[in-house]
């Protein structure tokens, strides 16, 4: 938690800078986008070029990797984008043994932690639709003993244990007021998985595609188009679109068991770019059509007709094509961006400076002016996070008032200038730290404040909107 800010010079500037990152994202998706990041491919570029891209040119600000893959956690030390790491289907039973989860943490975790935001472990994916009987029978016990290694390293309020779900756990979807669990996987998995979660304060993860699920009769249904839609017999409820039916059959299934008010997230969902000449619908129009309309439903407020006024985390599938994937070709064809960071299509992640000029894969380093290197050149002083509106209003209020005649001072915050966008408290405050801690010649104390700042070698200039350094 961020402590309030004082009157002194020092103490306001840390707590915005990764809190711009943050709310620079926030702003345009309410924090609730997150994107797979899939490595099944021989043509991607280096982690640290993804999280500078991520950072720097698109509102994404959580990431969900598939293995706890060290350079790629490392990639995104500094940024304050939130990482989910997934435990490998493989590791569950060796996971379920408290001396090996206690390993597991202090080698994936800990050397991380907190300069990587490190936020949920996912143990597998879709481990009960496996079938495998030693995978499922050890799934809880892994995520119960995974936490209480979590807890021993005193980060089990810090990072969450979870365990993402496809929609083959249903044995009944149709109407959505009807949907249950498969039965012996109900009450003998998935309740006491429930209840772990409750006491944990964690989400339940489904992995909808609605692709998958659609014909050529249901595509508007399954692309938020405009459609007939489908009447629940029992509620008397008519969907206009194959996602919020899909999770409201797993909600009533979670009901059935008593667990109507745990939080529901979207681990995985997307629509594939290419297809088999047989796959209806598969396209980079319906693609960027079904993405875009996704990112805009999910973060309305709306809910879904049995969970109203609620938003979604979301996770899009997928960062990039994986060619290595095996399967169809649809399989191979979920990215969002090409191996050079070019768009794919465009679904409104860019931000508005980057849709125009995408930045290249490999941006050189900030080099020191003129007459030798300058102490703290190429850093910046970014926010850890936590920080408060509140105080972070308040740095805003003394840097904009120490830097008068000092440089760009605040003038690029103002309206009209090249870092107003996004108009909120926390961007703004971001430039001013980081402002301040330049003008004052780059001392570590100057970005102390009240031990709410870090310095990173990050560069988080995004656009026309430039950090000094």
């Amino acid at each position: 938690m961020a402590m309030a800010a004082s009157s002194s010079p020092h103490h306001a500037t840390i707590a915005l800078i990764t809190l711009l990152f943050i709310l620079v994202s926030a702003a345009t998706t309410n924090g609730s986008i997150g994107v797979n990041y899939g490595t099944l491919a021989d043509d991607l570029p280096p982690p640290g070029d993804v999280a500078r891209f991520l950072l720097q040119s698109t509102v994404i600000n959580r990431v969900r990797i598939f293995d706890p893959n060290p350079e790629i956690i490392q990639a995104f030390a500094h940024t304050g984008i939130q990482i989910t790491v997934t435990v490998p289907n493989d590791q569950i039973p060796r996971l379920a043994n408290l001396s090996f989860a206690q390993q597991w943490i202090k080698s994936y975790i800990q050397p991380y932690f907190p300069a990587t935001n490190l936020v949920r472990i996912l143990v597998g994916n879709e481990v009960l639709s496996t079938g495998n009987r030693l995978l499922i029978g050890t799934l809880v016990r892994a995520m119960q003993t995974l936490h209480a290694a979590l807890a021993g390293a005193s980060l089990d309020r810090r990072i969450q244990i979870s365990t993402p779900h496809s929609l083959g756990i249903l044995s009944a979807s149709t109407p959505p007021s009807a949907g249950k669990f498969h039965g012996g996987y109900d009450v003998h998995i998935l309740k006491p998985l429930l209840g772990f979660l409750r006491s944990t304060n964690s989400p339940f993860l489904i992995n909808p595609y609605p692709f998958f699920g659609c014909s050529e009769e249901t595509l508007d249904y399954a692309l938020f188009r405009p459609n007939l839609g489908f009447l629940d017999p029992n509620t008397r409820i008519r969907y206009t679109n194959m996602l919020d039916a899909q999770l409201d059959a797993v909600f009533s299934a979670m009901k059935l068991l008593g667990f109507g008010d745990l939080e529901i997230a979207i681990g995985e969902t997307g629509w594939p770019s290419k297809g088999e000449p047989s796959q209806i619908g598969a396209g980079a129009e319906n693609a960027a059509q079904y993405n875009r309309n996704l990112m805009r439903h999910v973060n309305s407020g709306d809910g879904t007709p049995l969970m109203p006024n609620r938003t979604f985390e979301t996770y899009i599938f997928s960062l990039f094509n994986e060619d290595l994937k095996p399967g169809p070709t649809c399989e191979r064809n979920f990215g969002l961006f090409g191996p050079d960071l070019t768009p794919a299509y465009d679904v409104g992640i860019l931000r508005p400076t980057a849709r125009s000029s995408v930045p290249t894969a490999n941006p050189s380093p900030a080099e020191p002016d003129g007459g030798g290197e300058r102490k703290g050149a190429g850093k910046w002083c970014v926010a850890k996070e936590g920080a408060e509106v509140d105080s972070l209003q308040r740095n805003i209020d003394y840097v904009c008032g120490a830097l008068v005649g000092l440089g760009p001072g605040c003038g690029p915050i103002q309206e009209g200038g090249e870092c107003f966008f996004p108009d909120t408290v926390r961007a703004h405050a971001a430039f001013a730290m980081n402002a301040f801690y330049q003008a004052m010649g780059r001392n570590d104390y100057d970005c102390d404040f009240r031990r709410t700042g870090v310095i990173t070698a990050v560069d988080p200039s995004y656009g026309n909107c430039k950090y000094g350094h």
